[in-house]
């Protein structure tokens, strides 16, 4: 099994989750129910392809190592920019 790491980037519909994979961020459609329950944007995931076929998926994991890193920078981002933006609005 060839072993790829994914975020959930939107769930469509309610039905459908749309993944970015790899670092060429490839987007592929999976239906939601192949999915742990807990999954929601932003999501990153393990996902275990078959060797012969691409396109079948094995498994699904969630990272959340992954996740919470990535929570964590962009909530690092976003006070960053809070402070440069009440900053700039008292000088």
């Amino acid at each position: 099994m060839k072993k790829i790491k994914a975020v959930v980037d939107r769930i469509v519909d309610g039905k459908h989750v749309v993944l970015l994979i790899g670092d060429e961020e490839e987007e592929k459609v999976v239906p939601l129910n192949k999915f742990p329950d807990e999954i929601k944007e932003g999501t990153w995931l393990i996902i275990d392809f078959s060797d012969t076929n691409k396109d079948i998926i094995q498994k699904i994991s969630i990272d959340q190592r992954e996740t919470d890193t990535r929570k964590q920078r962009i909530k690092s981002k976003m006070e960053l920019l809070r402070e440069r933006s009440t900053k700039g609005r008292n000088d």
